[in-house]
């Protein structure tokens, strides 16, 4: 049986295992902390990108491909589980935006059922929303994830293959490299050997490029939420405005997100950040006001241009493999892009054209 380690228990390295698991070979994870705890469990969990249109054509389709998988996804984990990722279909909604020509175009091209509604109909479907909202973009179908209860459901089921092996607290050092073939990775004071080696290190996964001469341009976006106790369908849909979002849970919980902020690896809260998602809090849904937040954290987005992920083999190093900057739709492109992956290590036709995310096309060298 075929044995690959991937390094990075987020999402991706998670997914990633389940897919190679399912296709028949035998994965070891190494995650340098806990799996599930970065910014796979920090996340909002939105399933679309937050601006579908402004994106090119290589995360539109792996967009398109996970949003579509996401619900049966989540039944598989909830038989085999027992744990419930609540895939929510409740909608999402645009207030106000400029862009609405160039939405509703993208929409048309795309057969994407989204649509301009007036003043009555936002106040009918959300009637907790501030006043003055005029005009909206609505897509009734868009769904959000619980993502930690999506990440315990999947570290459960892999846990529960004898394929699988979950090595926690064990930051990888460096590949074990023979005759310019990846043999496997060191890490903890011990060797794991392997024929193949996947990075779907989120964040540091530019680091590990750069160690062996590659300049992926992966780099740490910190994002911080804020997290309300409401009444179970006080909040019924998604609402975005100005970049600042709002998103239900089915038991009340409301989020809003997400800053934008470029300080390195430093994942502590501040409270500059508190302040600034409380004033949105408060312009989205002033009945917030009563209350105070009753939870706040960050997680460190994989940044990456144009937010194309990188997915397939590194050139030049036989056995290396790459999933890795997928910048603010980590959760969104995750089926997708581990699907595609497995597909590529196992010799499957690949579900989905992987020439867009080749690293052996866009990676670059370090003088």
């Amino acid at each position: 049986m075929q044995e690959i380690i991937i390094v990075g228990g987020g999402i991706m390295g998670c997914l990633t295992a389940l897919n190679l698991l399912e296709a028949g070979i035998r994965v070891t994870l190494l995650e340098r902390q806990r799996a599930g705890r970065e910014a796979s469990w920090a996340g909002g969990g939105i399933v679309s990108p937050l601006y579908p249109w402004r994106y090119g054509k290589p995360v539109q389709v792996l967009a398109s491909w996970s949003q579509g998988y996401y619900p049966r996804l989540a039944e598989e984990l909830k038989q085999q589980t027992g744990i419930d990722p609540e895939v929510s279909s409740c909608g999402l909604m645009w207030l106000d935006h400029a862009e609405q020509e160039q939405a509703l175009a993208w929409a048309a091209s795309q057969a994407q059922p989204l649509r301009r509604v007036d003043s009555s109909f936002i106040y009918r479907q959300v009637p907790e929303l501030a006043p003055g909202y005029q005009s909206a973009l609505w897509q009734d179908d868009l769904a959000n994830v619980r993502n930690p209860r999506l990440m315990a459901a999947l570290l459960k089921r892999l846990n529960a293959d004898p394929n699988f092996s979950l090595v926690e607290q064990c930051p990888a050092d460096e590949l074990i490299i023979t005759g310019g073939r990846v043999g496997g990775v060191r890490g903890g004071g011990r060797s794991f050997h392997a024929e193949k080696v996947v990075i779907a290190a989120g964040a540091w996964s530019g680091e590990w490029l750069g160690t062996l001469g590659y300049e992926l341009p992966v780099q740490p976006v910190k994002g911080q939420m804020q997290l309300y106790r409401c009444m179970p369908g006080w909040l019924p849909s998604m609402v975005l405005f100005e970049g600042r979002y709002a998103i239900p849970r089915r038991d009340g919980h409301v989020l809003i997100g997400s800053t934008l902020e470029h300080t390195g690896f430093d994942a502590s809260t501040t409270v500059e950040a508190f302040a600034s998602l409380r004033q949105s809090a408060l312009q989205l849904l002033p009945g917030l006001a009563a209350q105070q937040p009753v939870g706040q954290w960050a997680g460190l987005r994989p940044g990456s241009p144009d937010g194309v992920p990188f997915i397939g083999e590194v050139p030049g190093l036989s056995g290396l493999w790459l999933n890795a900057g997928h910048y603010r739709n980590g959760l969104v492109l995750a089926p997708a892009s581990c699907r595609l992956v497995a597909d590529l290590i196992s010799g499957r036709q690949p579900a989905i054209d992987p020439a867009p995310y080749a690293p052996a096309l866009r990676l670059g060298s370090i003088a």
